[in-house]
């Protein structure tokens, strides 16, 4: 069996004295795993790092097994490794797409949407809001996407003020009533409306968080979500300036 796609490279690890066993997020094959012979060659081992646009040639002789990649470079991303904020932006991604994703499903959309939000390491400031919505945008993809459209209660589309943790449908502040304390905040830059400022960024982390965490990783058996993302999100909170 023979298929050639394109992809970013998720991980890269050893294999035996020389090789290499890589994991790569690709437009139609979805996330997928194969042996790459010599990929710990000081000629190969650049192109094998996580972030990386490669073009794949998979092959074995069975679609079960892991297969060999034969990899070539489309466009290097190691300009990430100089910034902390877009190196630690990195790391959560592809790891959150390895936690996420089942393997060998195409997720076309939000292939896409990685893509996009990788090429936008190369401009750290504004890669914590692309970020976020990306986070949005894999939760929808899996089947846990919030409805931030109209009010749940409502059905106005005006004062979006909460999320209900339950749904993940939108709850305006008329609608909330005496169940706001039990509701999830909406920051305003999930909807589009005015000036985005750090603090609502991270508002906005701990909203995806919680259906991340209570939903998408509940459907896992509670696993934990990737380290990464939780070093990436304090590195951001150290670097937002404290409300006057």
């Amino acid at each position: 069996m023979e298929w050639r796609d394109q992809g970013i490279l998720l991980s890269t690890r050893k294999h035996g004295e020389t090789s290499a066993i890589i994991e790569v997020f690709t437009q139609d094959h979805g996330r997928h795993a194969g042996v790459v012979r010599g990929g710990v060659s000081r000629k190969i081992a650049p192109t094998l790092q996580p972030g990386n646009q490669v073009d794949v040639t998979w092959r074995a002789r069975v679609e079960d097994q892991l297969g060999t990649f034969s990899v070539e470079p489309i466009r290097s991303r190691s300009a990430a490794l100089a910034d902390r904020v877009a190196l630690a932006g990195l790391n959560a991604t592809t790891a959150l797409l390895r936690f996420a994703l089942p393997e060998r499903e195409a997720h076309h959309p939000l292939y896409i949407r990685s893509v996009t939000l990788m090429d936008l390491l190369a401009h750290p400031a504004a890669f914590p809001l692309a970020y976020l919505r990306w986070e949005l945008e894999l939760l929808e993809e899996l089947g846990f996407g919030l409805d931030l459209t109209r009010c749940a209660v409502t059905g106005d589309m005006d004062d979006l003020a909460y999320v209900s943790p339950r749904s993940g449908r939108a709850v305006s502040s008329e609608g909330a009533g005496e169940w706001a304390p039990k509701l999830l905040p909406l920051p305003q830059c999930l909807l589009g409306q005015g000036p985005v400022t750090d603090t609502e960024i991270l508002d906005g982390f701990r909203l995806t968080g919680y259906f991340l965490e209570h939903h998408l990783a509940k459907s896992f058996g509670d696993k934990p979500l990737p380290e990464s993302r939780a070093r990436f999100l304090d590195l951001l909170k150290r670097q937002t300036p404290a409300p006057r």
